[in-house]
């Protein structure tokens, strides 16, 4: 699952990365939150665009939020059907910018240790993501959007049984243009990472408050925790939830 992430590297190279027209100018952030602001990348007009929305997906036909859960991550497996987010998964597909998340591993402790997953190369890269537009009754605008996950690949699965589907740049503008690729045409992109796409360390739980939000939080307490899948004994998955509002993270 995903219910933290990161987008510390600069604006100018997260833009060289994704191909937008924009050069937006935001803070580095090291502890992102659902209900905060999120950067996206979409195609308006055929080209790619630069967005903020807020972190939890809200359907144009919700009538009050407040009645509504706070929808952060959407199953890939039931994206394209489940009513909150196949509107979504249908006309509104776009990209997450991201150089970093967080994940909680259970051990024998009381608490469980969180875990920082990233690039080897720290470099940038893309979570698969849905937007939508709420209207309220009094012309109001919400753009929001969620991130879409699958099943953990071999590697992360000591920390979780589900990830975040991960769009490699040659997918980008299949993936974003819901026009000319309709759901069953980028299934194929709702996958796990490739097993040495990302590694994992565990990191202080400085990282569990959201008031903390500063790159010390990133400081690997041990070398990666998550060895090669031929290294390890296999995992037995756990039985999947329904992965429906912010607690079902991924």
């Amino acid at each position: 699952m995903c219910g933290r992430y990161s987008l510390s590297l600069p604006p100018q190279e997260i833009r060289a990365f994704f191909g937008f027209e924009e050069q937006p100018n935001y803070p580095p952030r090291f502890n992102i939150a659902p209900t905060q602001p999120i950067a996206v990348v979409r195609l308006q007009h055929g080209a790619r665009s630069f967005a903020l929305t807020r972190w939890g997906l809200l359907p144009s036909w919700v009538k009050d939020p407040k009645d509504f859960p706070t929808l952060i991550n959407a199953r890939g497996d039931t994206v394209a059907t489940k009513p909150a987010f196949r509107g979504a998964m249908r006309h509104h597909r776009c990209l997450i910018p991201s150089d970093g998340f967080y994940e909680w591993q259970k051990t024998g402790r009381a608490q469980k240790v969180p875990h920082l997953i990233r690039r080897p190369d720290r470099g940038p890269f893309a979570f698969a993501g849905l937007w939508d537009t709420w209207l309220g009754a009094d012309g109001s605008e919400i753009d929001t959007a969620a991130i879409v996950t699958t099943d953990a690949n071999e590697r992360l699965m000591p920390l979780h049984t589900r990830m975040p589907v991960v769009v490699q740049p040659q997918d980008f503008d299949r993936w974003m243009d819901a026009e000319a690729n309709p759901p069953k045409d980028v299934a194929d992109i709702i996958r796990p990472a490739p097993e040495d796409f990302f590694e994992a360390f565990p990191i202080s739980t400085r990282v569990n408050s959201v008031a903390n939000d500063d790159a010390e939080i990133q400081t690997p307490l041990a070398e990666d925790t998550t060895p090669p899948a031929e290294k390890r004994e296999p995992v037995k998955k756990k039985k999947k939830d329904d992965g429906g509002g912010q607690m079902s993270l991924l």
